[in-house]
């Protein structure tokens, strides 16, 4: 059996088969869910919760002997020089454990927290961002994570002592024509007998070039006996049929093994089936629950080294008599630096902590970290290269040829551009937590505003949505952020976070005067609906700044300072929040739409005149019908 190259759904087909995938339940708290909701709970949060004494050991241990292998055996001048990892560093990485950090003891990983695997992202990925999307693409959402959430007591003897310390796995979701809309997914698996046979092509399979195990997202077919629909898969990678087509090529991480993937009659065994079928895409976005937390962990690293070239290199350099980090230009993007890396390593510590407690539900939180580290990450990596002027735009082997210290910023912006799309764009992540945020919302009035209910219905769903407002609505006008007094165990960040609160409560009163106005149409303004998310960002990053903080002058590490940070950081944020709550209301969003149709139907090419356009010949997007591949296979095993 074959299958069209592009399955063409309708957009209510396309947003069904999203929605049934999110985790519908909420069993337990979520801070910034509160938040969205204008319900402000610092007990959620604080105080700070703290990793056990054992886990502490363990990860500390371990974070040595890693920072050794990252000074004496990672070249991240050669990777990027040559474009691939070299095998022996693959090699000594398995041997370290570092493939297996997350896996428990029992199946021969080192069981690290979520914490410390985080902390040991970042650090690894400073000394080569390739390398850590390498154990990142492996851990966070390869075969280990959702083996370790859904796979079977079989499954998980067979494959996570592999995944410990020899096997490279790989997640392959996304096909030429399937980026985030998963409804159009055109790769096959069609049951005979006891297996499953894959046909389809997957494209940007990170780690897919030197994978031994892949986790494969197909489409089963419905028919008598299985109920079909999107599914996961653990599959061999050597299996017969399979071809990696292409190694591709990027702007930046250029050790990464990512390419494409071509699947023909090949057959995998259905107790290689995670979960039961249908339960593909769910299993995904829980698996992504945590695991986008080492994203933003990577972005910790990048804003950590961003700072030390910073500071050394504005002490260093002089302009007009003084160093020109003294001159106030220079001096708020250092500023800008330090604040946010303090920021956001708060927010990746705390989500992963509560992660690894399990007490709270993460996945808005965690959501908020990947959009707000990868962006906050960009900017950093941007202003360091305006910090170093033109030896900022320089290579780093040009700088040494020339005799001067090989600091490679050119190559931190080219490598941190790819986290605002990997994992979610900035753009899906926006919708993503939007829904979350709305979530209540649409629990009580989604039936008023849904064209196919019945007026039964909507009468039912009036009712329910009445009773809610009326109890609802009041609680924002007035709250603890209002009374001079709270928060006074926080000492001067104390108005910070009577900020967070009375702000949290004016951001819900804006979700709501938006439904009422829009309903239906809600969904489509993602401008307003960025900027709500947005602003949750802020406030999230505001309280988790203003906790650690707290926490750090508690423990008498490095409190005072930490205080000024947090303080400088919530300062920086509340500008950003002020005028993002001024774009709710006052934007271009409906001139621009019509200037997109303008574009679209043609009306500006004159203004495309007078330039030479260098793109190559060929398709937007290349053919992806199932059947034999063509090409060489290009898979390269490590080991």
């Amino acid at each position: 059996m074959t299958a069209p190259s592009i399955r063409n759904v309708s957009e209510r087909e396309a947003r069904q088969v999203a929605e049934a995938a999110r985790e519908q339940d909420w069993r337990k708290p979520s801070f910034a869910k509160e938040l969205f909701l204008g319900r402000f709970r610092l007990d959620l949060i604080h105080p700070h919760p703290t990793p056990a004494v054992d886990d502490v050991r363990r990860g500390e241990k371990f974070l040595a002997t890693l920072r050794d292998f990252c000074e004496s055996e990672i070249d991240g001048t050669r990777i990027e020089r040559e474009g691939q990892i070299p095998d022996e560093t693959v090699q000594g990485l398995k041997e370290l454990g570092a493939f297996g950090m997350k896996i428990d003891p029992k199946y021969g990983g080192l069981g690290l927290t979520q914490v410390y695997y985080n902390r040991a992202l970042a650090l690894v990925g400073t000394a080569s961002p390739a390398i850590g999307a390498l154990l990142s693409a492996h851990q966070s959402i390869g075969v280990p994570q959702p083996l370790k959430l859904f796979g079977t007591k079989e499954q998980k003897e067979t494959f996570l002592p592999r995944c410990a310390r020899t096997d490279i796995s790989a997640f392959l979701l996304t096909e030429p024509d399937v980026g985030s809309d998963p409804a159009r997914l055109a790769t096959t698996a069609v049951p005979d007998g006891t297996d499953y046979v894959l046909d389809g092509v997957k494209l940007w399979t990170t780690n897919g070039v030197v994978a031994d195990l892949l986790v494969v997202m197909a489409r089963v077919p419905a028919s008598e006996g299985h109920k079909g629909g999107i599914t996961a898969f653990v599959v061999e990678a050597g299996s017969p049929g399979i071809t990696v087509e292409n190694r591709n090529a990027f702007m930046g991480l250029r050790g990464l093994e990512n390419g494409v993937t071509r699947f023909h009659q090949v057959r995998v065994p259905a107790a290689n089936r995670i979960g039961p079928e249908g339960a593909g895409l769910k299993i995904a976005l829980t698996t992504l629950n945590t695991g986008r937390l080492s994203l933003p962990a990577m972005c910790v690293g990048s804003g950590k080294w961003c700072l030390k070239i910073a500071r050394e290199w504005s002490a260093a350099r002089e302009q007009w008599g003084r160093p020109v980090a003294r001159h106030e230009a220079v001096g708020a993007k250092i500023s800008f630096i330090a604040a946010t890396t303090f920021a956001l390593e708060a927010v990746v510590d705390l989500s992963s902590q509560m992660a690894d407690e399990n007490r709270n539900d993460i996945r808005i939180e965690a959501a908020l970290a990947k959009l707000y580290g990868s962006e906050m990450g960009w900017l950093m990596a941007d202003e360091l290269v305006q910090i170093r002027g033109g030896r900022g735009y320089e290579t780093a082997d040009s700088l040494a040829a020339r005799g001067e210290r090989a600091v490679p910023t050119e190559q931190m912006l080219r490598d941190m551009r790819i986290n605002r799309i990997f994992e979610g764009s900035t753009e899906i992540m926006h919708l993503l937590i939007a829904r979350e945020a709305v979530d209540a919302h649409l629990s009580v009035a989604g039936d008023l505003i849904d064209p196919d209910k019945s007026l039964a219905d909507k009468g039912r769903a009036a009712a329910k949505a009445g009773g809610f407002y009326a109890r609802w609505l009041p609680k924002l006008v007035a709250g603890p952020g209002q009374l001079p007094r709270t928060y006074q165990e926080f000492g001067e960040l104390a108005g910070h976070l009577r900020y967070v609160e009375r702000t949290s409560r004016k951001l819900a009163r804006s979700t709501f005067y938006a439904m009422s106005r829009w309903q239906g149409r809600m969904e489509t303004k993602q401008g307003f609906l960025g900027r709500i998310v947005d602003i949750g960002a802020e406030l999230f990053a505001m309280s988790a700044a203003c906790v650690r903080a707290e926490y750090l002058t508690e423990t008498g590490d490095h409190g005072r300072e930490a205080q000024q940070l947090a303080d400088v950081f919530c300062r920086q944020a509340r500008i950003r929040v002020e005028e993002l709550f001024g774009r709710l209301w006052t934007n271009t969003d409906e001139l621009d739409r019509k200037v997109v149709d303008g574009v679209l139907d043609g009306s500006y090419t004159w203004l495309e005149e007078g330039m030479i356009d260098p793109s190559g010949d060929g398709p937007w997007i290349a053919d992806a019908t199932p059947g034999p591949s063509r090409t060489d296979n290009v898979r390269r095993p490590i080991g």
